[in-house]
């Protein structure tokens, strides 16, 4: 995974809810934002790959942003949105092992339809013969 944290600008803001005069006075919110179409550290394969996966998280303006306001620190907030815009363009950059179709084996075959007979005469003795 490439670092392309030299390319995130960071904005603070009041945090909202429950906290007294700390949340009134200091600005511990951070909004980490990332220009991903401006980006040099993606191909323009990765780019595509990036908006494709997280098109409801890109704004029109093509910038990618998180507002944290978890801790009472600006400084643990703005580590909390580095780490969670990192990981999650790492996940959007994951591509999958595509999956090979298999047919079951000649034993289970023979397996699956002997146990079939085997239930088949089982209920077949329940029957009364009258």
């Amino acid at each position: 995974m490439k670092d392309f944290s030299k390319e995130l600008i960071y904005k603070t803001s009041r945090s909202s809810g429950a906290g007294g005069q700390n949340v009134n006075k200091v600005e511990t919110s951070v909004t980490v934002m990332w220009n991903v179409a401006e980006s040099e550290c993606f191909s323009i394969e990765g780019k595509e790959m990036i908006f494709e996966k997280l098109k409801n998280r890109i704004n029109a303006d093509r910038i990618l942003q998180f507002t944290v306001s978890e801790s009472r620190t600006q400084l643990q907030n703005k580590k909390i949105a580095t780490e969670k815009i990192l990981d999650i363009v790492e996940k959007s950059l994951f591509i999958p092992k595509s999956r090979k179709a298999t047919k079951p084996s000649r034993s289970k075959i023979e397996k699956r339809i002997k146990a079939k007979k085997q239930l088949s005469e089982k209920k077949e003795n329940r029957r009364h013969k009258f």
